[in-house]
């Protein structure tokens, strides 16, 4: 059997389309479906039920997936170990982030890879927190940070952070900034909130489904003006007037305009986040992964807690 043939195959299985995996291995896909065709002339067994809706493992794809995965996983970390004799670990890590924390996080991640991790290649995708649980499942990702992970299975989810939700609500002519990162004015209470429109994203976003489950404990539901999928866009409707939206204090200060809006602490009850780091426990971690995940928990304590 082929390493290619092997890697190749188990794209195929885990993004459930041959189209799908020539995109993540940037190769043509008759290229692709050539030599997955040709694993299974060698092994004479049909290994994929295709479809015109993708393609599915059979009971024998099913089984030599578990192999071929054990098998590239040793593969990477042979490489690794003669990587170390070199004195530095190296190969490919791809990191999952949400738009608002990758906006303040991406930069001082890659300079924190390039000072100690420097032969490492990583890369970072931004995406909602459910679209991220898929892409580890299916390898697209080797360590995604989601915001209020549920357990799963498939991965393995810790907690990375809490962080504190602030209404967010144009500053007012005449008002002068704070001084600090602090509130610009006082609290509210959730209650109040119900009666504000929104500028939110859409289901199934993590925050819009928080916001929702926290009001519907008071007998409530958000008022939503606009449903808008990324936190630049949401910010700039709030400072057009469009409604007040509920984000981190991170995602106002990153903004390029912090002093166009004012921020209120929320109570009764606070409405705070997780952030979870979580990878797949269907393929062991190599020893590059695993210092990834150590340095991207480091770097983002860092930049959260000064937050």
């Amino acid at each position: 059997m082929d390493l290619k043939q092997l890697e190749y195959f188990v794209r195929v299985a885990e993004l459930g389309s041959f189209t799908k995996a020539a995109q993540a291995l940037d190769v043509a896909q008759p290229a692709l479906s050539r030599q997955v065709r040709l694993l299974e002339v060698e092994l004479r067994q049909n290994l994929l039920l295709r479809n015109g809706r993708g393609a599915n493992p059979t009971e024998a794809g099913t089984l030599l997936l578990a192999h071929a995965r054990g098998i590239l996983h040793q593969v990477e970390r042979a490489r690794e170990e003669l990587g170390r004799v070199r004195g530095a670990l190296a190969g490919r890590v791809a990191i999952g982030l949400p738009p608002s924390l990758s906006r303040v996080l991406a930069v001082p991640l890659m300079r924190a890879f390039r000072q100690q991790l420097p032969q490492v290649s990583a890369s970072i995708s931004e995406g909602l927190s459910v679209n991220m649980q898929e892409w580890l499942t299916n390898g697209r990702l080797d360590i995604a940070v989601l915001y209020n992970a549920q357990p799963a299975p498939g991965l393995e989810i810790g907690l990375l952070h809490e962080e504190e939700l602030v209404l967010v609500q144009a500053r007012p002519p005449g008002l002068p900034p704070p001084l600090t990162n602090g509130a610009a004015s006082g609290p509210i209470p959730m209650r109040e909130i119900a009666a504000l429109p929104l500028v939110i994203p859409s289901r199934p976003n993590a925050i819009r489904m928080q916001v929702e489950a926290e009001l519907a404990n008071l007998g409530l539901r958000p008022q939503v003006a606009l449903e808008i999928d990324g936190v630049a866009a949401i910010l700039d409707l709030v400072a057009d007037g469009a409604g007040a939206a509920l984000l981190s204090h991170n995602a106002v200060s990153s903004s390029k305009r912090p002093s166009a809006y004012q921020v209120r602490t929320i109570v009764e009850p606070p409405l705070r986040t997780r952030l979870c780091l979580a990878i797949s426990s269907q393929r062991p971690a190599t020893l590059t992964q695993q210092a990834s995940l150590k340095l991207l928990q480091k770097t983002a304590l860092q930049l959260l807690q000064s937050a």
